[in-house]
C-alpha cells in the first residue's frame, strides 16, 4: 500500500543519482534497477533532482525530463519528491513540470543567489506554489544563518509542509521547530550520520544517498531510530561511515562521485559526475570504497 505523504516524509527521502550515457546526456532508464531495489527494500520516498542528483549540473530541460522519467519509473509505488530551484523562472517551470509528471510534493532548494532577502524568499515560495497548483513544499535549508525569525516566515508561506534541515546545528533546529507551526514536518537533511542528533531534538526521517546502493542499511537505521534504539542506530551507522567519509572529502566534492563510483563497482553504471564535482575517485579513495563494498557484501 502506498504511504501517505506524511508517512513518506518522516521516512527516508532517497536522493536518486542522475545517470548519464556514454554520450554524456542524461540516461534515466539506468535508474530502473536502482529504483526497483530501493522500493523493494521499503524506501519511503524517492527524490529526483536533489543534490545527489547533481541538480546544479543539469539544465532545466534535463531536470524536467528527469522528473517525468522518475515519476513514470516509480509508477505510483511511492510518493515522489521533486527538487526545484535556481532562478525564479526556472523554478516555476520545473515546479509545473514536476506537478504535471505526478510528483507528490516539491523540495525547494535554498536559493543560491548572493543577494537573497528573506522576504524575497517568501515571494519565491509563493510563485512556486502557484505554478505547481498547490503541491506541498519541503524547504531544503542548507544555511541557517538567515535566523529563526526568517525560517518561521518561510514556514508560514502558503503550501509549506516542512523543512529538510541540512545544517549541522541541532540546537538551531530545536529553536526553529519551537518557533514554527507545530504541523510543520522537520526532517534530517544530512543523511544517516546526522540522523540520531536530529532525532534527539524532534526531527523525524532523513535524506539518504546510500539508498542508491544499500537501501537495506538505510531502512534498518530508520527502524532503529523510530524504535528509540540509538545504540543500534549508531552501530549501524558506524558500519557505513566509511562511505560517507569518502563522500565528504575534497570539500564534499566527492559527494556524488562516491555514490556513482560505488554503483559502477556494483555493476549499475550511471556514468561519471559532471564538473565541478570530482571525477573519478583517486586511487586511494577507490581502494577505500572497494574495501567498504567488499566488507559489506555489496560486491
Amino acid at each position: 500500500m502506498t504511504l501517505t505523504l506524511d508517512e513518506a516524509l518522516t521516512g527516508i527521502s532517497g536522493i536518486l543519482v542522475t545517470p548519464y550515457g556514454d554520450d554524456g546526456e542524461i540516461a534515466p532508464d539506468r535508474l530502473v534497477p536502482i529504483i526497483d531495489r530501493a522500493l523493494g527494500a521499503g524506501l519511503h520516498m524517492p527524490v529526483v533532482n536533489g543534490n545527489t542528483g547533481e541538480f546544479y549540473a543539469l539544465t532545466t530541460d534535463e531536470a524536467c525530463a528527469m522528473a517525468g522519467a522518475v515519476c513514470d519509473m516509480v509508477g505510483g509505488r511511492a510518493p515522489v519528491l521533486a527538487g526545484v530551484g535556481r532562478g525564479i523562472r526556472d523554478a516555476v517551470r520545473l515546479a509545473r513540470a514536476s506537478a504535471d509528471a505526478g510528483a507528490a510534493a516539491l523540495m525547494i532548494h535554498q536559493p543560491p543567489d548572493p543577494f537573497t532577502a528573506p522576504r524575497g524568499v517568501v515571494d519565491y515560495l509563493k510563485a512556486i506554489a502557484d505554478a505547481s497548483g498547490g503541491l506541498p513544499m519541503m524547504l531544503y535549508l542548507r544555511n541557517d544563518a538567515v535566523g529563526t525569525k526568517s525560517i518561521e516566515a518561510f514556514c508560514s508561506a502558503p503550501g509549506v509542509k516542512g523543512v529538510k534541515w541540512a545544517t549541522p546545528n541541532p540546537m538551531r533546529l530545536a529553536e526553529a521547530k519551537e518557533a514554527c507551526d507545530p504541523d510543520i514536518v522537520w526532517v534530517g537533511g544530512l543523511a544517516e550520520v546526522w540522523a540520531p542528533s536530529f532525532y534527539a531534538v524532534g526531527a523525524r526521517g532523513f535524506t539518504s544517498g546510500l539508498i542508491n546502493l544499500w537501501p537495506e542499511r538505510s531502512l534498518a537505521i530508520h527502524a532503529a531510530l523510530e524504535a528509540g534504539d540509538y545504540a543500534r542506530a549508531n552501530a549501524l551507522i558506524a558500519g557505513m561511515r566509511a562511505f560517507e567519509d569518502i563522500r565528504a572529502e575534497e570539500m564534499n566534492g566527492t559527494n556524488v562521485t562516491g555514490v556513482k563510483a560505488a554503483l559502477q563497482a556494483m555493476g549499475d553504471d550511471c556514468g561519471p559526475t559532471r564538473p565541478p564535482s570530482a571525477w573519478p575517485l583517486t586511487e586511494a579513495q577507490q581502494a577505500k570504497m572497494r574495501g567498504f563494498l567488499k566488507a559489506n557484501g555489496l560486491i
